[in-house]
């Protein structure tokens, strides 16, 4: 969780280093919602890629089908935590 975490900070800290101006009629901390919220969402990812892949032992092509189906609900995770952290600033 730690590793989905710390890969969606990232990711939101380089989104978030390209505003330069960012519009008066946002609240003060306007950042601090992204910076808050799309982290929970990569480690709540993460855990379902965990529970996918690590929770019981696959062989085969079953194996293979756990990690894409893992990293495919990372990436949800990921989107909705962005689209969630970002409602209101950036994302209108």
């Amino acid at each position: 969780m730690l590793l989905g975490s710390g890969i969606a900070l990232l990711l939101i800290l380089l989104f978030l280093a390209g505003v330069k101006d960012p519009d008066p009629s946002w609240p003060r901390l306007w950042w601090m919602r992204p910076l808050l919220i799309v982290p929970i969402a990569g480690a709540m990812g993460s855990a379902c890629f965990y529970y996918l892949h690590d929770h019981r032992p696959l062989q085969g092509t079953k194996k293979y089908g756990a990690v894409i189906l893992g990293l495919i609900l990372y990436l949800v995770a990921l989107w909705m935590g962005a689209v969630a952290g970002l409602d209101g600033t950036l994302w209108d």
